[in-house]
């Protein structure tokens, strides 16, 4: 059992910290005027520690957690133990565990990200997402970034929060590991553009099969939402128009499995060299 870490317990289903809890799952507005956000789950509390976000506050449900290992809890952050009926409450999801934090949200600019290519050694590879709305997309775009070592991951007139309950989960913490930037479409055209980094989108009018493609120097990877596809800035402002085939009666991927496709293509041309 984890009771040892704090006497601070909450009982109470009308306490103002399990109601802000609830709040920040529920409103994007909430987490907005805040900077504030929950994450649930051992795993994804975690990669949101160790990767460097500020914990306000931590709550557990012993009952849930029984000798589970926790992340570790940096020393000051508000730890408060809570019944199940109370951690059922704040949680958003049904089996997280037992462990929720809110943490302070980070917002990377385009700025940023030219530091990071100042830094890095090896071509950019950077993931754009345009207008993409369903957070299991977003979510499982990030874990492709994660698995084939994307520089950062850009989501362009973004209609989901970075911190949306649902996309945390779908991306396994991926959240918390990929550099994220959320700007307009012509602010990264025009970053991309002064930083030499070609702009390959993904459409199916006007466009060649992705395999013919070189991927090798410095490129992004543009696709749009599966009901819009990328739009007409992005078409104009495109260096490549890709396709990937579609041998079968059905016109589109799902974008996150379009997004892995595209990225491990650009990932074999480049361990092939």
């Amino acid at each position: 059992m984890h009771n040892n870490l704090t006497d601070n317990t909450i009982t109470s289903l009308q306490n103002s910290k399990v109601k802000e809890v609830v709040l920040l799952q529920e409103k994007a507005r909430e987490r907005e005027k805040t900077g504030l956000f929950p994450v649930e789950g051992i795993r994804e509390v975690s990669a949101c520690i160790s990767s460097g976000f500020e914990i306000e506050s931590v709550f557990l449900c012993d009952e849930i957690l029984q000798d589970k290992t926790l992340p570790e809890i940096i020393s000051g952050e508000k730890v408060f133990h809570v019944t199940p009926q109370v951690y059922s409450k704040i949680s958003y999801r049904e089996s997280t565990e037992g462990i929720l934090a809110v943490a302070k949200a980070r917002h990377t600019t385009l700025e940023d990200l030219g530091n990071i290519l100042k830094d890095s050694k090896s071509p950019a590879l950077i993931l754009v997402a345009e207008a993409v709305e369903k957070p299991g997309n977003l979510g499982a775009i990030l874990r492709t970034a994660d698995a084939c070592g994307a520089t950062a991951v850009i989501f362009a007139n973004p209609r989901t929060d970075l911190y949306n309950p649902n996309l945390i989960r779908a991306s396994l913490g991926g959240v918390f590991t990929q550099t994220i930037v959320c700007c307009k479409s012509e602010n990264a055209i025009s970053f991309l553009k002064d930083h030499g980094i070609k702009i390959f989108t993904a459409q199916l009018q006007d466009s060649v099969p992705y395999y013919g493609t070189d991927m090798t120097g410095p490129c992004a990877i543009a696709l749009g939402s599966e009901a819009d596809g990328i739009s007409d800035i992005w078409r104009k402002a495109s260096d490549r128009k890709i396709m990937i085939p579609m041998l079968g009666k059905l016109d589109s991927l799902n974008v996150s499995v379009s997004a892995a496709i595209l990225c491990y293509e650009a990932l074999r041309q480049r361990n092939a060299k």
